[in-house]
């Protein structure tokens, strides 16, 4: 199953950027190594925004759920970090339905 992620990464007043980038810094090794294993299809950092956008392939929703609960910037920062998950369908099979309807 894929799934478009979008991360909208926040920090609190009391939190020096320092800080929030160590967190991060762990994200991306996480991050890169979940590509790596070809979990995530491929990500990108938002130009001027805290925002990472994913596409990720996984098993299932609860697969994905797990995913995202286990994440170092969920766990050390989660109540500061929004995702947004929209349930993707490959184009070619979206477009071999539509033939096959009409």
């Amino acid at each position: 199953m894929l799934f478009h992620l979008d991360f909208n990464v926040e920090y609190p007043a009391d939190m020096s950027q320092k800080e929030l980038f160590a967190i991060w810094a762990e994200e991306a090794d996480a991050a890169l190594g979940a590509k790596q294993a070809g979990v995530v299809v491929d990500l990108w950092k938002c130009v001027g925004e805290r925002r990472v956008v994913a596409i990720v392939e996984v098993e299932s929703h609860d697969a994905l759920d797990q995913i995202l609960l286990d994440l170092p910037i969920m766990q050390q920062h989660g109540q500061h970090v929004d995702v947004a998950v929209t349930a993707l369908r490959r184009y070619e099979d979206f477009a071999a339905d539509v033939k096959d309807r009409k």
